[in-house]
Protein backbone atom coordinates (compact mmCIF):
# COMPACT_ATOMS: atom_id res chain seq x y z
CA UNK A 1 0.00 0.00 0.00
CA UNK A 2 1.20 3.08 -0.86
CA UNK A 3 1.11 6.15 1.43
CA UNK A 4 0.10 9.60 0.21
CA UNK A 5 2.05 12.64 1.27
CA UNK A 6 -0.31 15.08 2.83
CA UNK A 7 0.06 18.82 1.23
CA UNK A 8 1.71 21.42 2.79
CA UNK A 9 -0.94 24.25 3.39
CA UNK A 10 1.20 27.65 2.30
CA UNK A 11 0.59 30.46 4.62
CA UNK A 12 -1.57 33.72 2.82
CA UNK A 13 -1.30 37.34 4.64
CA UNK A 14 -3.35 40.00 3.64
CA UNK A 15 -2.85 43.02 4.80
CA UNK A 16 -5.54 45.57 4.51
CA UNK A 17 -6.99 48.87 6.33
CA UNK A 18 -10.89 48.78 7.72
CA UNK A 19 -11.86 51.53 5.41
CA UNK A 20 -10.34 50.13 2.33
CA UNK A 21 -12.30 49.45 -0.66
CA UNK A 22 -9.91 47.90 -2.63
CA UNK A 23 -8.90 45.50 0.51
CA UNK A 24 -12.98 44.63 0.32
CA UNK A 25 -11.94 43.37 -3.00
CA UNK A 26 -8.61 41.47 -2.48
CA UNK A 27 -10.27 39.62 0.46
CA UNK A 28 -12.91 38.43 -1.98
CA UNK A 29 -11.08 37.03 -4.33
CA UNK A 30 -8.01 35.72 -2.07
CA UNK A 31 -10.95 33.82 -0.64
CA UNK A 32 -11.74 32.63 -4.21
CA UNK A 33 -8.19 31.83 -4.87
CA UNK A 34 -6.32 30.45 -1.67
CA UNK A 35 -8.61 27.82 -0.91
CA UNK A 36 -6.34 24.96 1.08
CA UNK A 37 -3.91 27.78 2.36
CA UNK A 38 -3.99 29.04 5.98
CA UNK A 39 -5.01 32.81 4.94
CA UNK A 40 -5.07 35.21 8.07
CA UNK A 41 -5.75 38.68 7.33
CA UNK A 42 -3.75 41.80 9.61
CA UNK A 43 -5.08 44.95 9.79
CA UNK A 44 -2.19 47.15 9.77
CA UNK A 45 -3.79 50.09 11.51
CA UNK A 46 -3.13 48.31 14.50
CA UNK A 47 0.16 48.15 14.53
CA UNK A 48 2.46 51.02 14.27
CA UNK A 49 5.36 49.14 12.42
CA UNK A 50 2.70 47.99 9.81
CA UNK A 51 1.46 51.36 8.59
CA UNK A 52 4.82 52.59 8.49
CA UNK A 53 5.77 49.60 6.03
CA UNK A 54 2.77 48.87 4.44
CA UNK A 55 0.98 53.10 4.67
CA UNK A 56 -1.49 53.51 1.67
CA UNK A 57 0.15 50.37 -0.67
CA UNK A 58 -2.68 47.94 1.17
CA UNK A 59 -4.11 45.65 0.08
CA UNK A 60 -0.54 43.57 0.15
CA UNK A 61 -0.73 39.96 -0.49
CA UNK A 62 1.90 37.55 0.85
CA UNK A 63 1.94 33.78 -0.36
CA UNK A 64 4.96 32.08 2.00
CA UNK A 65 6.87 35.27 2.56
CA UNK A 66 6.98 36.62 -0.71
CA UNK A 67 4.79 39.78 -2.30
CA UNK A 68 2.39 37.84 -5.12
CA UNK A 69 0.02 41.34 -4.81
CA UNK A 70 -0.44 45.44 -3.90
CA UNK A 71 -2.82 47.91 -4.82
CA UNK A 72 -4.84 45.52 -7.03
CA UNK A 73 -4.57 41.33 -6.62
CA UNK A 74 -5.24 40.39 -10.73
CA UNK A 75 -7.86 37.07 -10.69
CA UNK A 76 -5.14 33.78 -10.78
CA UNK A 77 -2.44 35.56 -9.51
CA UNK A 78 -3.03 34.34 -5.45
CA UNK A 79 -4.47 30.66 -7.13
CA UNK A 80 -0.91 30.71 -9.07
CA UNK A 81 1.03 31.71 -6.02
CA UNK A 82 -0.64 29.30 -3.75
CA UNK A 83 -0.07 26.33 -6.23
CA UNK A 84 4.01 27.55 -6.46
CA UNK A 85 4.08 27.72 -2.97
CA UNK A 86 3.12 23.94 -2.95
CA UNK A 87 5.23 22.59 -5.50
CA UNK A 88 7.90 23.96 -3.64
CA UNK A 89 7.13 22.61 -0.31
Amino acid sequence: MRLRRRARRPAVLVYTRATCGLCRRAEAIVAREARGADVTHVDVDGDDVLVSRYGVRVPVVVVDGREVAELEVPPGSVRAAVRQARRSA
